[in-house]
């Protein structure tokens, strides 16, 4: 566990693994309250009854609600940017590169949605300096795949007009995830993630 009770993100080597997500119990009763009410939503009561916790043993470990919002954002950004920067560097070339991010979004977004789900949905709710500084790392995230997809197209492996909008459009189809895959769905995790590359791949019009 890593500062105020959060796990470490994943060894860099593991970007396609994820084992039971381990949360102390105030984040874990934060997360089920967040994604079954929403944020402004949730009482402190609502997450200590889901943590098991005294609402008094809530505040012991995080002074607000808003602490509990930051610390699953960082979270998840933490281990998404860990998981993304080991796939992309396993690939070799451009088309490589934004295969394996793209995978790796998909797979994160649904091995992981409920901290997907508020990740696309309370971002809005979260407070300065915290907002921004979340921001700057979902920045860094959308450049992995900015950066490919403008690599490809120089080198003529896509042939996607408006590259930057094309890139855009693969982030959002992925973070869409968490709203219908269900793991007790008739698709693996496994299976839609090549899928959504290759939807990418017609997305930024990929020789083929």
């Amino acid at each position: 566990m890593t500062g105020a009770g959060r796990p470490a993100p994943a060894p860099a080597a593991a970007w396609r693994d994820f084992p039971p997500l381990a949360l102390a119990p105030p984040l874990a009763g934060a997360l089920q309250a967040f994604v079954e009410l929403g944020y402004h939503g949730a009482t402190i009561r609502d997450i200590a009854r889901r943590a098991g916790l005294s609402v008094p043993g809530v505040y012991h470990h995080f002074p607000s609600k808003q602490h509990l919002l930051v610390a699953l954002l960082d979270l998840t950004m933490d281990d998404l940017l860990t998981r993304s920067r080991q796939a992309r560097a396993q690939g070799d070339g451009p088309v490589e590169r934004f295969s394996r991010v793209v995978e790796c979004l998909a797979l994160f977004h649904m091995h992981r949605r409920d901290l997907g789900f508020i990740g696309a949905s309370e971002m809005r709710s979260v407070a300065e300096p915290a907002r921004s500084r979340i921001a700057a790392t979902r920045t860094e995230q959308q450049r992995m795949v900015d950066d490919e997809v403008e690599e490809g197209c120089r080198r003529g492996l896509f042939r996607a007009p408006h590259p930057h909008e094309a890139a855009r459009a693969v982030v959002t189809l992925c973070t869409a995830l968490p709203q219908w895959w269900s793991p007790s769905g008739p698709q693996s995790a496994e299976l839609v993630a090549r899928e959504y590359v290759d939807f990418s791949l017609d997305l930024v019009r990929a020789a083929r």
